[in-house]
C-alpha cells in the first residue's frame, strides 16, 4: 500500500494527445452516408421543429387549444424523429442496419412527418390566438414542413436517378447477351 500501489493497475499518468472525451465522442460521428445538401436539410427540419416545439410551449393560454396541442404533438415528433434518422445516418449505426432498409425508413418518415406538420401548422394558423409567440411557432412550423418535403423531393429525385441507371445498365447487359459471338 505504500507509494500509491492501490491506485497504480487503474488509474493513468499521461492519456495523451489523441484520447479525451471531446476526441473520444467526435470519433463516432462520420458524414459520409448523406450528401452535403442532405445534411443541411436534415440539420434545417432538426433546428426548425425544436424552434416551433418551443415556441409553442412559450404559450401561456389558448382559447381553442386542440390546434396547439395537435402542433405541440407534432412539433415534437417531428424533432424526435429528425433526431432520430440524423443518429442513424452519422453513427456507426448506419453500417449495422440495411442501407435500403434505413433510405426507405427515411424516405417516408419524411414523407408523413413533413405533410403531418404542414397539416398541423394550418390546423393552429386557424385555431391561434394571434400572440407573438404562436406566430413564432407557426413560421418555424410551415418552414420545418416545407424543409421535410424539400427533403423527400431531394430522395424522390435520387430515387429516380438510380432507376434510371439501374435500366441503362439492364439494357447494356441484354444487348451484351443478344450479339453474335462471333461479331
Amino acid at each position: 500500500m505504500e507509494n500509491g500501489a492501490v491506485y497504480s493497475p487503474t488509474t493513468e499518468e499521461d492519456p495523451g494527445p489523441a484520447r479525451g472525451a471531446r476526441s473520444g465522442l467526435s470519433s463516432y460521428f462520420v458524414l459520409g452516408p448523406l450528401q452535403w445538401y442532405r445534411r443541411l436539410l436534415k440539420g434545417l427540419q432538426l433546428l426548425l421543429s425544436l424552434l416551433a416545439f418551443i415556441c409553442e410551449e412559450v404559450v401561456s393560454q389558448c382559447t381553442l387549444c386542440g390546434g396547439l396541442y395537435f402542433f405541440e404533438f407534432v412539433s415534437c415528433s417531428a424533432f424526435l424523429l429528425s433526431l432520430l434518422m440524423l443518429i442513424i445516418y452519422c453513427t456507426p449505426v448506419y453500417n449495422r442496419i440495411d442501407a435500403v432498409k434505413v433510405k426507405s425508413s427515411d424516405f417516408y418518415i419524411t414523407l408523413g412527418t413533413g405533410c403531418v406538420f404542414l397539416l398541423a401548422s394550418i390546423i393552429f394558423v386557424s385555431t391561434h390566438d394571434r400572440t407573438s409567440a404562436e406566430f413564432a411557432a407557426i413560421v418555424f412550423g410551415f418552414i420545418a414542413s416545407f424543409m421535410f418535403l424539400f427533403d423527400f423531393v431531394a430522395m424522390l429525385c435520387e430515387k429516380r436517378q438510380e432507376s434510371q441507371l439501374r435500366k441503362s445498365e439492364n439494357t447494356t447487359r441484354v444487348e451484351a447477351l443478344t450479339e453474335p459471338l462471333n461479331a
